[in-house]
């Protein structure tokens, strides 16, 4: 019954119900007696601890491409050393207040589901159920070759057999995993790398790959269709926590305002899909999340 009155209401908003620079008020004012989806990036993991790759404090990153990485086996090598550190770190982190008002809003039929472009699995561990991993999920890795997945905490056990000192000789003089610095992918600053062994699949020898999508990788188009359909069963799209500043988010933002719905966009700084939205809240994302879950749950 609850779900049903909300779709009772149209998407089209009157010209006067714009607002470029928000509050959670007018963001809850909007949303008021819709259902939407939501559409989240890194800056919703960032108060668990992962930092993300775009705010106004973040620090430049040049993540490795698809193409560098299937081609180098030094790009490989380089890359599963500094993802065998930052995973020790993400896999201990625990959803935030953010991630908790999403689920509870779920829970009450308001949030018809989650398009994450996280790979950290938080929104998962905090209780909701309907998620559509857009970029993949940090926890598996694929091999390249005869296709088969295997979990990453396996991987982890065979890359510690293979490198048994390589942790204690990036800590050595820092006192936890957590004060070396840890982009959203588990990808670790650590820059001596050159002796670190990977690990071949340990069924046909190939080449594993986080089943994550890299940047210069197409997201799986059955994925993306899914994510459509998610947007369509809505009133609203909610933004949390991205710049939108590749494709792969912002087309949603573009099919939703294209729709006529309403678009509501929180995140510290600007995004590409400001320019679209009914209402954008520039504010930390898991306190404006957090008092948006309050206000539609009265």
């Amino acid at each position: 019954m609850l779900r049903a009155a909300y779709q009772q209401r149209t998407w089209t908003l009157p010209a006067d119900a714009v607002v470029r620079h928000g509050t959670a008020e007018d963001a809850a004012r909007v949303l008021h007696g819709l259902t939407f989806t939501v559409l989240t990036g890194a800056g919703i993991s960032t108060d668990s601890g992962i930092p993300d790759y775009r705010s106004p404090d973040s620090p430049p990153r040049n993540p490795m491409t698809f193409q560098q990485f299937v081609a180098d086996e030094a790009f490989r090598r380089h890359y599963w050393a500094r993802n065998h550190v930052g995973w020790q770190h993400v896999r201990r982190t625990r959803p935030n207040g953010g991630h908790l008002a999403l689920a509870a809003l779920e829970d009450r039929g308001i949030v018809r589901g989650v398009i994450t472009q996280n790979v950290d699995l938080l929104h998962e561990q905090a209780g909701s159920r309907k998620v559509i991993d857009l970029h993949g999920r940090s926890d598996r890795v694929v091999c390249l070759t005869c296709r088969r997945v295997i979990s990453r905490a396996h991987l982890a056990e065979r890359l510690s057999a293979l490198n048994p000192h390589f942790l204690d000789e990036v800590l050595d003089g820092v006192r936890t995993v957590t004060d070396i610095e840890v982009a959203p992918d588990a990808d670790a600053v650590v820059e001596q790398t050159a002796h670190f062994r990977p690990a071949p699949c340990e069924f046909c020898g190939g080449v594993l790959k986080p089943e994550i999508v890299y940047f210069g990788e197409a997201v799986p188009r059955e994925r993306v269709e899914r994510a459509f359909a998610m947007v369509d069963d809505a009133g609203a799209l909610l933004v949390a926590g991205t710049s939108l500043t590749v494709m792969s988010g912002l087309r949603f933002v573009r099919h939703a305002a294209k729709a006529g719905m309403p678009v509501v966009i929180v995140n510290r700084g600007e995004t590409r899909g400001d320019p679209l939205a009914t209402v954008k809240v520039e504010a930390d994302v898991t306190e404006t999340l957090t008092a948006l879950a309050g206000a539609l749950a009265r």
